[in-house]
């Protein structure tokens, strides 16, 4: 391609609005343009980038047997209805009406409809397993769209959905996936984990998330320092802690304690560590058909996890109590304790206060806590995992001390199990001749989030950094002085030359000045630039690596083997 005839707007200015770089540069550098909020179009550059990085995506994922199909992104609502997730998904599905007021959503994913494929055709275990995927436009309307193709409301995905007789095989795919996603992102070049993950709207019994890491990531990653243990915050676990200081001991009483609300409070007022009270959390969950005050305790060092506590009492989303809503409830904000609580309020205990001794937690009524709390007489099922994990807490694994970092989500893969198909009545004959539900697992990549990832992970303060698997072309041919015949001839034959051998080569035969050119190449981020200038003279051309910004001076006669090296 002459940069002459390609259509690549680069600009100064980045949109007032982006404060990523992937946002910045991307717009700058003419890869893709904004036509509406979270509504990207593609440039022919941006195109490109794409296209290898779904090529690489469909080639590993057609390696393990799944065959990829095309699914519409409009869906009729009835399909969702029978899921039971039409009313429930929230305002991110957007749903729309035909003229004869037929019921339709724009797809944010295809559960629902992949499972009406499968279903009535595939009747028997000996059909089994298949994986269906398909790589495709998607919407989901965000109520904030922002840093670009990192949150966008239309995005393209790779989504699979996998059909298993049992769960056996359900997982035995789930493993095949996670290695395969492994190798995808590798291909890629991008520095990865892949962490155990919040379900979340998907659902299904287990899932992992695949996060590269990067400082502008948008969630919080515990990873140990130790092994390979790593999970997104909101599914992290640690191994139980245990108290830096003997435990206060104390008969069970009841004591007046005036004005200590907070837990720093009721520490410095008994004169013990946070460690050894209890903390309540007062929240208000809002259910499908109903709203209800939701009391969760955890050590009074310790901080509740949302997510952790959303999964634990089923809720759709927890928000803050009001007072007037804690009163109403026969609730005592700041003096709330899992002992004698109203028989009306559910509450759930975090795990590792199960069997504590020497506790102080409030005692429901107004200035008073207790003293010498043991937890002992609460059923298993007010137990649940609700602390999120800090910086320094221990692996659960092997005990090693772990730390937060930044990640950006690039890929999900969840284990369903018959939630869809028994939603939707989707069943096979198994070995028996009887009629089950089939498993399944689902599997997402964000394709065109990826094209902004790979800006997250190289990038430098004068633009994009490709690598060799992704850039848009591998060498920038800059003629220096378009009018010099020498140097143009020159550069021209070059071009042709890296043409014919294969590698995707960019001829910058434009007028321009020639430091207009070096920046619209530091911007888009080419990885070398081939410099045909002044030394022409003396039979040497410069090339420059984009990654460090180094030059060298090679014989113009081999610098077509030189570069057919990098290459090679």
């Amino acid at each position: 391609m002459r940069f002459s005839k390609l259509y690549a707007p680069t600009t100064k200015e980045a949109p007032k609005d982006a404060t990523l770089p992937s946002h910045q540069f991307l717009v700058r550098a003419g890869f893709i343009s904004q036509v509406g909020s979270g509504l990207y179009n593609f440039l022919p550059m941006g195109k490109i980038v794409l296209d290898k990085i779904r090529a690489i995506v469909k080639d590993e994922m057609d390696k393990t047997g799944a065959q990829e199909i095309q699914m519409g992104v409009v869906t009729p609502a009835e399909l969702w209805k029978q899921s039971g997730r039409y009313g429930v998904f929230g305002k991110e599905l957007c749903r729309l009406k035909d003229r004869k007021e037929n019921e339709f959503v724009l797809g944010p994913t295809h559960e629902e409809v992949v499972v009406d494929i499968v279903r009535n055709r595939i009747n028997s275990y000996k059909q089994l397993p298949l994986h269906l995927y398909q790589i495709t436009t998607k919407f989901r309307d965000e109520g904030r769209p922002r840093f670009g193709l990192l949150r966008g409301r239309e995005f393209i995905m790779k989504d699979g959905y996998s059909f298993h007789e049992d769960e056996a095989s359900m997982k035995e795919e789930f493993a095949v996936m996670e290695e395969t996603y492994t190798k995808i992102f590798n291909r890629l070049g991008l520095n990865f984990r892949a962490v155990e993950a919040d379900s979340g709207a998907i659902g299904g019994s287990g899932s992992k998330e695949f996060m590269v890491l990067a400082d502008n990531g948008e969630d919080d990653i515990v990873v140990c320092k130790a092994c390979s243990y790593a999970a997104n915050i909101e599914a992290a676990k640690r191994a139980k802690r245990a108290a830096d200081q003997e435990a206060p001991e104390a008969e069970y009483a009841k004591f007046y304690t005036p004005d200590t609300q907070s837990i720093d409070e009721v520490a410095t007022f008994f004169k013990i560590s946070p460690f050894f009270t209890i903390k309540s959390v007062i929240k208000k969950a809002i259910y499908a058909d109903k709203e209800a005050i939701v009391v969760f305790f955890v050590r009074g060092d310790d901080a509740l996890q949302e997510t952790k506590a959303t999964n634990a009492c089923g809720a759709l989303e927890l928000v803050d109590a009001s007072e007037d809503e804690i009163k109403a409830n026969g609730l005592f904000a700041g003096f709330c304790g899992p002992i004698k609580l109203p028989e009306h309020v559910e509450f759930f205990i975090d795990n590792e206060l199960k069997e504590e001794k020497n506790l102080i937690c409030g005692a429901n009524e107004q200035d008073y806590h207790l003293v010498g709390v043991s937890m002992f007489n609460f059923k298993d099922s007010r137990y649940k995992d609700l602390v999120e994990v800090k910086q320094g807490d221990r692996c659960t694994c092997c005990g090693g001390e772990m730390y937060i970092t930044k990640g950006i989500e690039v890929g999900h893969i969840f284990q369903l199990g018959q939630k869809y198909a028994s939603a939707m009545g989707a069943t096979f004959l198994d070995k028996n001749g009887k009629s089950q539900p089939f498993y399944m697992g689902c599997y997402g990549i964000g394709v065109s989030r990826l094209v902004a990832v790979m800006i997250e992970a190289s990038h430098d303060e004068n633009g994009c950094i490709w690598n060799k698997q992704t850039a848009p072309y591998l060498v920038d041919v800059i003629v220096s002085n378009i009018k010099d015949e020498a140097q143009y001839d020159f550069a021209q034959k070059l071009y042709s030359d890296l043409k014919n051998f294969g590698v995707e080569a960019l001829l910058d035969d434009r007028t321009e000045r020639f430091g207009f050119k070096m920046k619209d190449f530091e911007l888009i981020g080419f990885p070398y630039a081939l410099i045909v200038g002044k030394g022409l003279e003396e039979g040497v051309v410069e090339l420059v690596e984009r990654k460090t910004l180094e030059k060298k001076v090679l014989q113009k006669d081999e610098a077509l083997n030189i570069i057919k090296e990098l290459f090679a």
